[in-house]
């Protein structure tokens, strides 16, 4: 009989303690499936359904001029010539107000690039421009060029965008 009661203690003891398990098992399982959820939110935030169009080569053909001025003093004043994506003639000055201002000639770079995207490298130094084509404007932009601009106001140095049929600035960049 004592045999049969000490395996009557030992099973509520066992049953106890397994009871006890599952309570800190589902715990272990509930945050395993929070944190996968909390992932799989994450990872689908990140990864667009349908992966975007990249936009459409045009080829490059203007004879442009912008000049503008905002009311706060910042303007600028572009030529750019391109004939098939090769690059003619540049020169773009821009002034952040009265802090200073950028100045690009074609003279300091050399065309590496012609599709599907137009790339001029400084022949001295990192400094790159780019020059795009979008459904309604040819936008010449620049990377990595503080040394053509007076120190501190690189970063408020914005691209310049021309209306790619008449050559002007672009109608929504005109002020």
């Amino acid at each position: 009989m004592g045999r049969l009661r000490m395996q009557h203690d030992t099973i509520p003891v066992a049953s106890g303690g397994a009871r006890a398990a599952a309570p800190a098992s589902r715990r272990w399982v509930s945050r395993g499936l929070m944190l996968a959820g909390t992932v799989l939110t994450l990872a689908s935030c990140s990864l667009p359904f349908s992966r975007p169009t990249p936009i459409a080569y045009r080829e490059i053909n203007l004879s442009g001029y912008c000049s503008q001025t905002d009311e706060d003093g910042f303007r600028e004043q572009a030529t750019l010539k391109v004939q098939g994506n090769q690059v003619q003639s540049l020169d773009w000055r821009l002034w952040v107000g009265s802090r200073g201002s950028c100045h690009f000639n074609l003279a300091d770079f050399h065309q590496t690039k012609w599709r599907p995207s137009i790339e001029l490298q400084a022949n001295r130094g990192a400094c790159k421009l780019l020059i795009w084509q979008d459904p309604g404007n040819v936008t010449i932009g620049h990377a990595n060029c503080e040394a053509y601009c007076s120190a501190g106001i690189y970063e408020n140095a914005w691209p310049v965008s021309f209306d790619p049929q008449s050559g002007v600035c672009a109608r929504d960049t005109r002020r």
